[in-house]
């Protein structure tokens, strides 16, 4: 308590009010909630740094001014006040001063939200129209996971024989798609989507933005279950692609249970697609190793073997649902098995990479959801011959669902028979611990207090052959 008092009169306490809004994305809500979580202001900056911009020095300038301001106002007071009045005047001008100050910093963001809206508007609208005038085929998106795992297997297996285009990293909102549009030439065959959901509602007005001809529905699960309450709210939402699409084409991931049970909502033209296949494209057989995915594919009455870079198997779906768009739009075998070819690993997602000593290291740090978790769980424990170590903090944003997920990621882990798991101390590591040990458990537990030990450890603790699976990362908003 005393900590969490003192630490709003310490000289970084401005610095920290200020990235806790850079980190939470200027988005008020994320903003408030981890305010209102925060006991150490003092250290709010963990895994990453503030970076200096102009909105961060404008919130600079514009702090420091209500701190003078309020302290001029204090001393104008306090010389027209008698002396129990002053000592009243200063006592609560130092209490409050910090609490109103993370408040009232929130006033030139909200002053230039309100500025934004009439440009948004105009930017949404010009957007719309462009795409309305598009001839080429539109594919969007949907999902509480793999949504950028989907749109790079379809870009690098559709780009074999189409001009395709997608917005860059993780641009899912309204305003990165109309910035994407606005560099579009009208040339490109195939335009790939995300549809960013965060709150109801969202799907939806991308889809009216878009006007889609093909969706893909990933899956539904815990992914964002802070800020959406219930998972039968998050299906509503991500089904509003198949609302929208009505008669047209919608891909379902069979192997997600949510997803499945709302595949009703997208009549009778979805496609259901699983590590078996999807649609006419069947999966014959499929195993992965550190080195890829292997899968024998029949299309029609064509079968051939294929390897994709991409590790797991399920991505054998996704691979499938690839070629059947790309058969459907005309591909010849030859083509679709070069595009599946070219599929690899995408930056921090079941990334691999082998250091000089011999030691496998998956990066798998932007996966924060528990069916990727299940995903790469599986993985691992098809693994032969290998000493396998899986380094996690934890999952966030799971809700009321967050003492469950943990605990049967660590019943998986341990059925899995990984040999040692490295757990990063927090708030939910121990629901991991507790899994384990449910399910008897019998390899090591290492814990330390932050990642970056962890990750300097792991050369002492390593040998040749080693498989480590860095899973998730862990922000700063998080305790």
């Amino acid at each position: 308590m005393i900590t969490r008092i003192f630490s709003r009169y310490r000289p970084r306490y401005v610095r920290s009010l200020i990235y806790m809004l850079q980190a939470s994305e200027y988005g008020f809500r994320d903003y408030l909630a981890w305010y209102g979580r925060t006991k150490d202001f003092s250290t709010v900056e963990k895994r990453k740094q503030l970076i200096k911009t102009k909105k961060v020095y404008a919130l600079y300038i514009f702090a420091y001014a209500i701190i003078i301001v309020t302290l001029a106002s204090v001393y104008y007071a306090i010389s027209f006040a008698d002396s129990s009045s002053k000592i009243i005047i200063l006592a609560c001008a130092a209490i409050l001063t910090p609490y109103l100050l993370a408040y009232v910093i929130l006033a030139p963001l909200a002053l230039i939200k309100l500025l934004q809206v009439p440009a948004e508007f105009v930017l949404m609208a010009q957007a719309r129209k462009k795409l309305a005038r598009y001839k080429g085929l539109k594919i969007a998106i949907a999902g509480s996971f793999g949504k950028t795992s989907m749109r790079e297997i379809l870009k690098t297996v559709l780009s074999e024989n189409k001009k395709v285009a997608s917005p860059p990293f993780s641009y899912n909102t309204p305003l990165g798609i109309c910035k994407f549009v606005e560099g579009l030439n009208g040339l490109e065959d195939v335009l790939i989507f995300e549809l960013g959901e965060y709150y109801p509602g969202d799907v939806a007005k991308l889809c009216k933005l878009i006007a889609p001809h093909i969706g893909i529905i990933t899956g539904v699960n815990e992914a964002h279950l802070e800020k959406f309450g219930m998972l039968e709210k998050t299906a509503r939402t991500i089904f509003e692609l198949a609302d929208y699409l009505k008669k047209k084409p919608v891909y379902i991931n069979g192997e997600n249970e949510l997803a499945r049970k709302n595949a009703n909502r997208a009549m009778r033209n979805h496609i259901i697609y699983a590590r078996s296949g999807a649609g006419d494209v069947s999966v014959e057989s499929a195993k992965s190793d550190p080195s890829g995915t292997f899968l024998r594919l029949m299309i029609g009455n064509v079968q051939f073997n294929v390897k994709s870079k991409l590790l797991g198997l399920h991505n054998a779906g996704p691979l499938a649902v690839s070629a059947h768009i790309a058969h459907r739009l005309g591909f010849d075998m030859k083509r679709i098995k070069k595009g599946i070819e070219k599929t690899s690993a995408f930056p921090h997602r079941m990334e691999p990479r082998e250091d000089k000593h011999g030691v496998i290291t998956i990066d798998d740090s932007y996966n924060g959801n528990p069916d990727g978790v299940h995903a790469i769980i599986e993985f691992l424990s098809s693994l032969k011959g290998h000493r396998r170590f899986y380094v996690t903090p934890g999952l966030v944003e799971m809700g009321s669902r967050t003492k469950d997920v943990h605990i049967e990621i660590g019943q998986r882990l341990a059925r899995a028979g990984i040999e040692k798991v490295i757990l990063i101390r927090n708030s939910v590591t121990s629901y991991i611990e507790q899994g384990l040990k449910e399910a008897e458990y019998s390899g090591e537990i290492l814990w330390f207090d932050d990642a970056l030990l962890a990750f300097n450890a792991l050369p002492h603790l390593t040998v040749k052959g080693d498989v480590v699976l860095l899973q998730n990362d862990w922000p700063d908003q998080y305790s």
